[in-house]
């Protein structure tokens, strides 16, 4: 299974974004852009994505820009890779009639298995790992 580039960007924009909601701010494009290493013209087609899924909000004006429309513990990698690509993992050959049936069972275990893998992690989670990493001392 390969998610795509624009899956991990997604996923960047939005941890990017809940780090900035402690600060209760809404970031630029350009800022987040530059942050994340995503080209900013990109970035602006992955947000309006994620915004039509009610997972970032946008903000009018000066200081305007994005920010996540929910608690970071309410979104999950999952979702963001469903905004994104409309599922987490979608095998072809599950509608192909010539697939016999015990492989495409497999398949089907194999979707449920990554749908709930993805549903599990949320990023409210992510950030306390992050913070946990940073705290680590290292000698």
């Amino acid at each position: 299974m390969k998610l795509s580039v624009k899956s991990d960007y997604a996923a960047r924009a939005v941890l990017a974004l809940a780090r900035s909601r402690e600060g209760n701010r809404s970031r630029k494009i350009e800022e987040l852009a530059a942050g994340q290493g995503i080209p900013p013209n990109y970035l602006v087609q992955i947000l309006i994505e994620l915004k039509t899924r009610g997972l970032v909000q946008s903000h009018r004006g000066k200081e305007g820009g994005y920010s996540l429309a929910k608690p970071p513990a309410e979104i999950t990698l999952g979702e963001v890779l469903r905004a994104i690509h409309g599922h987490v993992y979608e095998p072809p050959a599950i509608d192909d009639p010539q697939c016999p049936p015990e492989l495409r069972e497999a398949w089907i275990g194999l979707k449920q298995s990554a749908e709930a893998a993805a549903d599990a992690i949320n990023f409210q989670t992510l950030l306390d790992e992050g913070e946990r990493r940073a705290s680590m001392y290292y000698i």
